[in-house]
């Protein structure tokens, strides 16, 4: 249990307690932190879109899609928690920003032990498993191959001695998998090949979920390094991991401008893509863990969750304008 008080917000037993199935369903649903589902179910939206552009939708294929990224999402949000406890990164963790970082604060608040939170995410990994079950016997076996590919990320991310979070590689994983990964196999799914400018497309949302991870392990670099998570804000200290988002940042506005120079997007497009690395500029100089700048960093890290939600909006929103246009 942790010694810390809690933060204004966090779950505790008074509130989420009780007997019944809808007190244990809600429980369950707060476990995988619902909030953050953005990060799996936009760039769904936005491979779908480019393949809608291109005149190719199947709803039932789309919204088995959606369902089996967001299990996923939910199994590995609940997976890391359970690991991160199990290290002692969570438990140690004093210094987090909740909601944002520091895990869901079910077990070391009470609200689930440590094997009720492994089951819920195991249940959530099975439903997974089915929606692409089902799904592979609708589309083909290359379903079966992508789904791999996310859930082996996803249990690889947190697993103990693999851990990709704690080897520095966490988030070229959160890149690919809630990145790459739903953002090109979308538009495979609906139109069956894959191109440059999904590629292209792939890169700029990768980067702004891969930011997120990024500037959240920032407040939890005593913890994570207590507990020998190495992630990329330990190995890289405060001032490399400000300088690494600059550069995640200039690659997403690259990407940006090689779909213009390409004429996969329209030539204003840029607009909103130079705005946005602007913001990710702005949110960089809050990466600070000196105390009077902790207010800063908290408004950083939700302004880099506003670039995810709004660029992938925005790419959205393009897209579906070249097909009516």
């Amino acid at each position: 249990m942790d010694t810390s008080s809690h933060t204004v917000g966090e779950p505790t037993p008074a509130a989420l307690g009780g007997p019944g199935i809808g007190a244990a369903l809600k429980r369950v649903l707060l476990a995988a932190r619902p909030k953050f589902f953005t990060a799996s179910v936009l760039p769904v939206l936005v491979g779908t879109a480019w393949a809608g552009a291109h005149h190719e939708f199947d709803g039932l294929w789309f919204t088995l899609a959606l369902l089996a990224t967001v299990l996923a999402h939910a199994a590995t949000n609940v997976y890391n928690d359970v690991s991160d406890d199990a290290n002692g990164t969570d438990v140690t963790n004093v210094d987090r920003i909740f909601p944002y970082t520091g895990g869901s604060r079910f077990i070391q608040n009470g609200v689930l032990s440590r094997q009720a939170m492994t089951n819920v995410a195991l249940a959530f990994a099975v439903a997974a498993v089915v929606a692409g079950a089902l799904l592979t016997w609708l589309r083909g076996i290359g379903v079966l191959e992508l789904g791999f590919v996310g859930l082996a990320l996803g249990y690889l991310y947190s697993t103990p001695g693999v851990q990709l979070s704690g080897r520095g590689a966490g988030e070229l994983a959160c890149a690919v998998g809630l990145g790459a990964l739903p953002v090109v196999g979308s538009a495979w799914l609906q139109t069956g090949r894959v191109d440059a400018g999904i590629g292209l497309v792939s890169v700029m949302v990768s980067v702004w979920v891969a930011l997120i991870l990024l500037i959240n392990e920032v407040p939890d670099l005593a913890a994570d390094a207590g507990a020998g998570k190495r992630t990329l804000v330990v190995r890289l200290g405060v001032g490399g991991a400000r300088v690494l988002y600059r550069l995640l940042t200039l690659l997403a506005l690259g990407a940006a401008a090689a779909l213009v120079w390409r004429h996969d997007l329209p030539r204003w497009s840029i607009a909103p893509a130079l705005l946005l690395a602007a913001a990710g500029f702005v949110a960089a100089r809050g990466i600070s863990l000196e105390p009077q700048q902790r207010a800063g960093l908290k408004k950083s890290i939700e302004m880099t969750l506003a670039i995810h939600t709004l660029g992938c909006v925005v790419l959205i929103a393009v897209i579906m304008a070249l097909r009516i246009l």
